[in-house]
């Protein structure tokens, strides 16, 4: 008992009168403002201000009350959390307070809302995964930490000049950021380069090795909260920043080399400005792997000082540590934990390597060998030099068990975690794989082709290791915040019940979904989420759209798996039928394009230019009119998500069957009433299942069927001859005639879909454009088309991440839910 014990907290009140009082002494007092003077930021940071008091008192409580319980930690690269004010807002059941008080002072809440900064710490569906588990965590009762980088501009911020996209610095934190709290107690060296000494032997007389680092940095600790549903629990995103241990090599400056005096502080702030750096060249590829190393030794200095302190032994780490490794991005770790635990702490490699694979579990999210991140064993040597002998220990041990049991030259070949295959390289799939007990996928599919295609042997060395855990989202933001009066609708059919907390009750309304004046309400939200969507394609592109067509939507990063150039083609042939027959009775389209392609991928952003092409000139076409509108709207993000998702009637899933890991936007767009055009991929596969075949549009190849004339060979050029649709398509792409200043510009983006055409757009175009002729025929019948809606929302609720995060805690962590 201290003396602080005896200190009451006061309560704070939640009535509108009283909010609107303290929003205003907050006003006054965060901001230094009078209430007259004040501008719409001034009363966003108030705002802001008053909802986080109200957050801390809960989270102090929860991190008090879960001191002694096993914590999760999730280490990512991307946390894609978007604007928080609302989400904790809807979280805290405050949503009507904060809207009446603010009206009572005559500020209007919307306003507020959209000039909060879009945090800009993702890419995609990555990232955003992160920030779902981290508000489920807070939700079912986790005690957890996020841990990722505090990005000075994230991913860059789109603009599109010319059709063509423009990386932009995204200036999220330029204004502050009033949600975190700085911890200065929380700062760790962090070193790179430099030299392994020996000094001397273990009690068993294993040599024992001190790194020492030629360059040194600090990494400072911002704290956020994260509000689980109801408020009761707030979990920590602890992200970040690099700083110099020196601010300014004084001598330097005082000798006159100003620019070499701010060396150290340049390095550091370099290393956390932007996430992806562009990894073409050999200095983004450092870059990058510095980033991946700064904030897993953060991470891991900060949970081991943490379970020191409560427990003052390692020996029962597993027992009260779960760390997830969210994909290869922290896979460094493993290395990095071996390291603190043998050079550190005294432990022996066996007993080291027990404590670390007992701690961290690994989440693949995906099958693209390229994408599980390789990197030149010489950049770790002399980046990492101790990890590197680190990885080549447990490289042995794991090769020489192999070798034991019998394993055939080139099966211990491909489980090594150093590619000898050309420039030898680290594997780092591979060390996360070898470095957890628990590997999982994020659907059903994804997971059973890990098994047979990128893990198989390693699946075979350590069989039971990978399960599945298919991914989810949030639906508190993804329905109650994005749309509430389809929320409402449904809870006035479901009745007492917590859909929210318990969205497989979503399945109440199922009953209802041939009810003509259920289907009608239902078409009538859906409509006014199509005309706010429509009013921010006016104000954004000068285009006006009709409400009244299907607006068919694909929004995603923009990669050649994911196959928007496949959607494109298809657009193209759509269009020159309304032209050559105006007469056809057609049934209006609004094509809807977002997603921002890696700065370096080329053909990605040749897609983004096609897209702006065929719109400008599809939309300025007289003969076509509203029957067909082409939209790319720019700098994708979640604020963009959150009016897209409402607004769809059809949802663009159309991944080469067998390269989607799961997806997670299928899931966003079905459970808002958007009806699925897809391939058996990812979580569609899932979808299928729930919603039933006849509310789901599949078309195309299936995973094995992909696999199997890859393997066998065929020719597009035979494929493109047999359609006519598609050679005609092809062809006016690829002879300029969406590109007049510049004939030849896709000329050998359509010469690879001709010649190899590796994602299978030839394959499966036919079978694409039989199933869009199937989505005009349902949407023609409107009771048939609602019905689909309707059934799409009441049966997905079992995406929800709080599912998926009970899955894990019960599974892989071993930590109760609440």
């Amino acid at each position: 008992m201290t003396p602080l014990d005896n200190l009451p907290t006061p309560a704070k009140k939640s009535d509108p009168k009283a909010l609107a009082v303290e929003i205003i002494e907050r006003l006054k007092h965060g901001t230094g403002k009078d209430p007259k003077a004040a501008k719409q930021h001034d009363w966003l940071q108030a705002v802001i201000l008053v909802v986080r008091d109200r957050l801390v008192d809960h989270w102090i409580n929860w991190k008090d009350e879960s001191r002694d319980a096993k914590r999760v930690y999730y280490l990512s690269l991307e946390f894609l959390i978007g604007r928080l004010m609302r989400d904790a807002i809807t979280n805290l059941g405050l949503d009507g307070q904060i809207n009446q008080a603010l009206a009572n002072i005559g500020v209007d809440f919307d306003i507020l809302r959209e000039l909060e900064p879009d945090a800009a710490l993702g890419n995609g569906g990555l990232g955003r995964l992160a920030a779902c588990f981290m508000e489920s965590m807070a939700s079912v009762g986790i005690p957890a930490y996020g841990y990722g980088i505090r990005y000075q501009h994230g991913l860059f911020r789109q603009e599109i000049r010319d059709g063509w996209q423009v990386e932009l610095p995204e200036m999220w934190l330029s204004h502050g950021n009033p949600w975190e709290f700085e911890r200065r107690e929380s700062a760790y060296e962090i070193g790179f380069g430099g030299t392994v000494e020996p000094r001397g032997h273990d009690k068993t007389g294993v040599p024992t090795f001190r790194w020492k680092p030629s360059e040194r940095m600090t990494a400072a600790a911002y704290d956020t909260p994260v509000v689980g549903w109801k408020g009761e629990h707030v979990n920590s995103l602890r992200l970040w920043s690099a700083q110099p241990i020196d601010p300014i090599l004084l001598a330097r400056f005082n000798a006159g080399d100003y620019v070499g005096a701010l060396e150290e502080s340049n390095r550091a702030e370099t290393l956390t400005q932007v996430l992806y750096p562009q990894d073409s060249h050999i200095a983004g590829q450092e870059l990058r792997l510095r980033q991946e190393f700064f904030f897993s030794s953060a991470s891991l200095q900060d949970i081991l000082r943490r379970h020191g302190q409560l427990f003052h032994t390692f020996d029962n780490l597993p027992e009260k540590v779960a760390i997830q490794l969210n994909d290869t991005h922290p896979a460094i770790a493993v290395a990095e934990m071996m390291r603190l635990l043998i050079d550190n702490e005294g432990y022996d490699f066996a007993r080291a390597w027990e404590l670390t694979t007992g701690t961290f579990a690994y989440t693949n999210h995906t099958l693209l060998p390229e994408a599980l991140e390789s990197w030149p064993v010489a950049l770790i040597e002399r980046l990492l030099p101790r990890h590197m002998q680190i990885i080549y220990q447990i490289n042995a041990m794991v090769l020489k068990t192999a070798r034991r049991d019998g394993l055939a030259d080139e099966v211990i070949s491909r489980i090594s975690l150093i590619d000898e295959g050309g420039e030898r390289r680290v594997r780092m799939g591979n060390l996360a794989f070898m470095g957890s007990h628990s590997v999982n996928g994020v659907s059903a599919l994804h997971s059973d082709l890990m098994k047979e295609t990128v893990f198989a042997d390693l699946n075979s060395v350590f069989p039971g290791r990978i399960n599945n855990k298919t991914n989810g989202i949030t639906p508190r933001r993804w329905l109650a915040q994005c749309n509430p009066a389809l929320l409402r609708l449904v809870q006035g059919v479901v009745g007492d019940v917590d859909l929210m907390a318990n969205t497989e009750a979503l399945t109440g309304i199922t009953s209802m979904a041939g009810d003509a004046g259920f289907q009608a309400e239902f078409e009538a939200i859906k409509r006014r989420n199509k005309e706010q969507l429509a009013r921010v394609i006016q104000q954004r592109m000068g285009l006006r759209v009709d409400p009244g067509a299907i607006f068919d939507i694909q929004i995603k990063r923009i990669h050649e798996y994911k196959r928007q150039l496949l959607n494109l083609i298809e657009t193209v042939t759509v269009y020159d039928q309304i032209r050559s027959h105006p007469e056809k009775d057609w049934v209006p389209r609004v094509k809807i394009f977002a997603g921002k392609a890696a700065p370096s991928y080329h053909n990605a952003k040749l897609i983004i230019k096609l897209a702006n092409d065929i719109a400008r000139v599809v939309n300025n076409d007289p003969i076509v009119g509203d029957l067909l509108k082409v939209v790319f709207l720019p700098n994708y993000n979640v604020s963009l998500a959150e009016v897209l998702v409402p607004a769809a009637d059809l949802s663009e899933q159309i991944s080469t069957a067998g390269m989607e890991a799961s997806g997670t936007g299928n899931m966003k767009f079905a459970l808002n009433g958007a009806v699925t055009i897809g391939t058996l991929d990812g979580a569609n596969v899932e979808i299928k299942d729930l919603v039933g075949d006849d509310n789901i549009v599949i078309f195309g190849l299936t995973a094995q069927e992909v696999s199997d004339r890859r393997a066998t060979g065929r020719d597009p050029g035979e494929i493109i001859a047999a359609s006519p649709e598609l050679a005609q398509a092809l062809r006016a792409i690829k002879d300029g005639a969406f590109s007049a200043d510049d004939p030849t510009r896709y000329t050998d983006l359509i010469a690879g879909i001709e010649s190899h055409d590796w994602f299978m757009v030839t394959d499966d175009f036919d079978s694409f454009t039989a199933a869009q002729r199937r989505v005009d025929a349902l949407w023609s019948d409107r009771a048939t088309w609602n019905r689909m809606a309707i059934l799409n929302t009441a049966n997905v609720g079992w995406f929800s991440s709080d599912r998926t995060i009970r899955q894990y805690a019960a599974d892989i962590w071993d930590v109760p839910t609440r």
